[in-house]
């Protein structure tokens, strides 16, 4: 195992984390997405979006961290394209 692919997905994992937690201070930062507003419900659709982002980003954090970023990646491929298989 690479340390550095470790702490790497830790970082990343945290980052999603922070995301998640403080989805209203990136709202109030940032504004509203007119997409999630349109789509995820009225006056929480940015709010949800932005902790849907956190949350994708954490597992990406920790599918890096655990070395399983490639097979899942090979295996959504292989959903999508399948002359691959």
């Amino acid at each position: 195992m690479s340390l550095g692919r470790i702490i790497f997905g830790l970082i990343i994992a945290a980052v999603g984390a922070i995301v998640t937690i403080k989805a209203e201070w990136f709202y109030n930062n940032f504004g509203a997405i007119p997409s999630a507003e349109k789509y995820l419900g009225t006056e929480g659709g940015s709010r949800l979006a932005y902790k849907l982002i956190g949350i994708v980003v954490a597992i990406i954090g920790f599918l890096i961290m655990t070395n399983l970023i490639q097979s899942v990646l090979s295996g959504i491929a292989k959903l999508l394209v399948p002359s691959l298989r």
